[in-house]
């Protein structure tokens, strides 16, 4: 038997009772209103009752193949309504059809037919509405918060359903807003469409509202922010659905409510990647990934692992992130080879182990240490790690036949003011320059501040404010570049593919966010008022802080890619016996722990660098006390 045919025949007895009930009132009352309601004539009525069986049969048999028994009531909708339609009308002509045969339809007045299809239709089309109908209305009679709801669209429909149909759910849906006014004025499964986004303040107060739900996934940064802030401006508590993608993939449903996130806010646009070309390049390959446990390296973990890659090998110098990574996963991704090795990049030793081992095909660099003021006095610890760490993993990948390096690196690496971030263009230095000297293909990225990794200045601000403030600003100008980790890693995996060797890619940050607005934001999402509930302090520019950061540098000669969000710089030629020499000399300075030494020699290594009077700072003392990290 036929598996459809078989699922067809799972049946609830009630149902199929109360519509076979529901054709035979409906032929009877065709006759009835033949005959204006009055006596049907004694002929046709034993007529009539003589065809039941047929139209029983027929029809119940044309009711069962489309699919009518089967429905749920309460979850009615237009697709059912058509399977009644085709149902009821296949079962009329199957019926006709057949009495024609049998009697030439002589005892069957004309009209019969027509009366009886539109009844018919009613029948079964009617109760099952109004089931509907009473089930999703039955939140009136009940209690729980009043909602307004932002967004007539699929989203916000599909939440209106949700919060109807679940009536245990404690939200009373009153009314909703849509920037489209062709909507106002509509209902949404009996919930009135009452106006624009610019109104909520005004109704929040009029219909007593006390929970606002945002219902546009897809709205862009831009959106949000507005929408933000008129739900900001009514001082009701305010949520919103998951994500576009979260929908998709089915991770989690419309009513999965959660906060409102600075993500939300300072995130952008949707990227739109060519995962065809990601997964060619990177399916069914070794990939190793240096500083694996951090907040780049384990979401490109995480990214790579959806992609089938042959082997991922992780390279991670801190025990419990290496631990934490590990952990996740294995239980998220059963089926992918992983190997987990504890061990820092500037250790020569571990570095060539590993590549003997696993003989990684693609790389992508990501380990570094990355705090600017910690940086400013940690030079040795600084290089060792980010140039000479960088040069062992490299050097490692050209003796092994690695057939690409993705070097990880960041917009403080332009006109350097910093230590960190002249570390990283020392690093980009070397590879792009090794790149022209080997059969492996180096590539580097660049891009700004990662929303919430591991310190940076979201996670700071959290628990300032859950600690009751104040929320330090080190200046009212200062301004920061800023991107989602997803965003950022997707980007990353792309440049992997896109990149044949040499390049610097830029991601495009869109506009810098004043730090200022980032905290003020966070403080309003909190549910509090910046200047009343929680202060902002400025505490002053830290060591080798800048008030605005850069991508590239004036001599980078910016162009367009393929891709709308990644833009490429062309790298400068640097001598490579001079930059080996440097190279070596660097090294010897870090063995003997001379700083001093170590800054001169950044200063011939990055010569645009504005690292000023460190060396004097660093020379006035034998050991500096750490820094105050703020």
């Amino acid at each position: 038997m036929d598996i459809n045919f078989r699922e067809k025949l799972k049946l609830s007895l009630p149902t199929v009772i109360l519509d076979l009930l529901m054709v035979l009132a409906a032929w009877f009352g065709a006759y009835w209103l033949r005959f204006n309601l009055d006596t049907i004539p004694e002929h046709y009525y034993e007529y009539a009752v003589d065809s039941i069986p047929v139209v029983l049969v027929v029809q119940g048999v044309t009711l069962l193949w489309f699919g009518v028994f089967r429905g749920v009531w309460r979850f009615v909708s237009l697709s059912d309504m058509v399977r009644i339609f085709k149902a009821v009308f296949v079962g009329t002509a199957l019926m006709m059809t057949v009495m024609f045969l049998v009697v030439r339809l002589g005892s069957i007045p004309r009209s019969v037919p027509t009366l009886y299809f539109m009844l018919l239709i009613a029948f079964l089309a009617g109760p099952r509405l109004l089931y509907r109908w009473f089930t999703e209305k039955q939140f009136v009679l009940g209690s729980g918060k009043r909602v307004l709801v932002v967004g007539a669209g699929q989203a916000g429909e599909m939440l209106v359903r949700d919060l109807l149909r679940n009536a245990d759910s404690g939200y009373q849906p009153v009314a909703i807003v849509d920037d489209k006014r062709r909507r106002h004025g509509r209902h949404v499964h009996g919930v009135p469409v009452v106006g624009s986004c610019e109104e909520i303040s005004d109704l929040t107060d009029r219909l007593e509202i006390d929970l606002i739900l945002l219902a546009v996934p897809s709205a862009s940064t831009a959106q949000m922010r507005r929408m933000v802030g008129y739900c900001e401006e009514s001082g009701v508590p305010f949520r919103t659905v998951p994500d576009l993608d979260a929908l998709m993939s089915g991770q989690v449903s419309i009513n999965q409510l959660r906060e409102v996130s600075i993500e939300d806010i300072l995130g952008r646009d949707q990227v739109v990647l060519d995962w065809e070309a990601i997964g060619s390049g990177l399916n069914g390959k070794t990939i190793l990934v240096t500083g694996g446990g951090g907040s780049i390296g384990s979401e490109l973990c995480r990214q790579i692992s959806r992609l089938n890659p042959a082997k991922l090998v992780l390279l991670e110098n801190s025990e419990f992130n290496l631990y934490s990574i590990e952990m996740e996963l294995r239980r998220e991704f059963k089926d992918i080879s992983f190997a987990f090795q504890l061990g820092s990049v500037s250790d020569i030793t571990t570095v060539r182990r590993v590549f003997q081992l696993y003989a990684p095909d693609v790389v992508f660099h990501a380990a570094a240490y990355k705090h600017v003021p910690m940086l400013e006095h940690q030079v040795r610890e600084a290089v060792k790690n980010n140039v000479i760490g960088t040069r062992n993993v490299a050097m490692e990948a050209v003796a092994s036949c690695c057939a690409e390096f993705v070097l990880i690196s960041t917009d403080k690496a332009v006109n350097p003011s910093n230590v960190m971030g002249a570390s990283k263009r020392m690093a980009e230095i070397f590879c792009q320059n090794l790149n022209v000297r080997s059969d492996t293909n180096f590539i580097t990225v660049r891009f700004g501040n990662v929303l919430g990794s591991a310190g940076s200045v979201i996670p700071l601000f959290r628990k300032q404010i859950i600690a009751g403030g104040p929320v330090t600003v080190t200046h009212r100008e200062i301004e920061r570049f800023f991107m989602t980790i997803p965003e950022a890693c997707q980007l990353i995996m792309q440049v992997s593919v896109i990149g044949t060797g040499g390049e610097i890619f830029v991601l495009d940050m869109g506009d810098p966010v004043k730090i200022c607005f980032l905290a003020e934001q966070m403080i309003k999402l909190s549910g509090k008022e910046p200047g009343r509930d929680i202060e902002i302090s400025y505490t002053g520019l830290r060591p080798g802080e800048k008030l605005y950061e850069e991508l590239f540098h004036d001599s980078e000669q910016l162009e367009s890619t393929d891709h709308e969000k990644i833009l490429l710089a062309r790298h400068r030629v640097v001598e490579w016996a001079r930059l080996e020499a440097l190279m070596e000399t660097l090294e010897a300075a870090c063995d003997r722990y001379d700083e001093n030494a170590l800054l001169s020699l950044i200063d011939e290594f990055v010569p645009e660098n504005r690292i000023h009077g460190l060396a004097d700072e660093l020379g006035s003392t034998a050991n500096p006390a750490p820094p105050v990290i703020q």
